[in-house]
């Protein structure tokens, strides 16, 4: 059997979001720190040469040693957030599980 394609196993996020809610920290059955979360993400981008507005909220998990960076981010935090896709554990939609993280260093003004 040959090889899989690299390009069709690739499994990558990254989305600039701001966080919105994050839960309580919980613990994986096997013990890993689990912290769920709520990620609204706001741009233009360009489909088919026409500008398009994106307005979004996505539940993603942050498993294992990525909750303490995510835990220290204030509520209304900007960053960078990346990481892959997979089922929620409902089986139903998909979950975006967070495994790093750049904090937007920069304060947003809210009016």
């Amino acid at each position: 059997m040959a090889a899989p394609d690299r390009a069709a196993t690739l499994n990558r996020m990254v989305l600039t979001a701001q966080l919105v809610e994050r839960g309580a920290v919980r613990y994986t059955p096997a013990g890993l720190p689990a912290l769920d979360l709520v990620l609204k993400h706001e741009s233009t981008v360009s489909e088919d040469g026409q500008p398009r507005k994106v307005s979004m909220e996505i539940k993603a998990v942050g498993v294992g040693a990525i909750t303490r960076p995510i835990g220290a981010l204030t509520l209304g935090s900007h960053g960078s957030f990346a990481g892959f896709l997979a089922a929620a554990r409902n089986g139903r939609g998909l979950l975006f599980h967070v495994t790093s993280l750049s904090a937007d260093p920069t304060p947003t003004a809210i009016n």
